[in-house]
């Protein structure tokens, strides 16, 4: 059998976004009995937010749409993850500048907007965190939808 495929999840704080990624990526192997093929973690680019749990209005979000088992630390990426991963996705286009800047020349990584994936063209996933209440939350989710089935749909065969 041939090696897993891995998959990261980057935003900012890894306490919105990426965390709905990686629940909704890990719904979809499960979903097509990929989970001994694919791996997904997500991660930050600052560690301010290091250790806690989503964000409250990620986890509701994830429940509302049946993603009931989902756990989680927020944790920053590391040089190392460009090693460990395939696939390293941003949300939006600072995270994207963000990663190239750490990407060591050799990383085999593809960094790339998981929204570039989303058949819909809504590239950017917007970060929710200074919504009032829990609608960005759920914008989030369906373009991870969009964006994670387009993406399995591509290389998962």
């Amino acid at each position: 059998m041939s090696q897993k495929k891995r998959v990261l999840m980057i935003c900012l704080g890894n306490i919105c976004r990426s965390p709905i990624a990686e629940a909704v990526f890990e719904k979809e192997m499960s979903q097509r009995g990929l989970k001994n093929q694919w791996e997904v973690e997500s991660a930050a680019m600052i560690g301010y937010h290091t250790g806690k749990v989503p964000d409250h209005r990620a986890l509701s979000t994830l429940k509302e749409n049946g993603i009931t088992n989902y756990s989680h630390r927020a944790r920053q990426i590391t040089e190392d993850d460009f090693d460990k991963f395939d696939w390293i996705f941003g949300m939006d286009n600072d995270n994207i500048q963000d990663l190239n800047g750490l990407k060591p020349t050799e990383s085999q990584a593809k960094v790339e907007l998981l929204g570039s994936y989303d058949p819909s063209g809504e590239v950017i996933i917007r970060d929710p965190y200074y919504d009032a209440g829990s609608a960005g939350f759920q914008k989030v989710y369906e373009q991870c939808l969009r964006s994670v089935t387009a993406f399995l749909n591509k290389y998962a065969n």
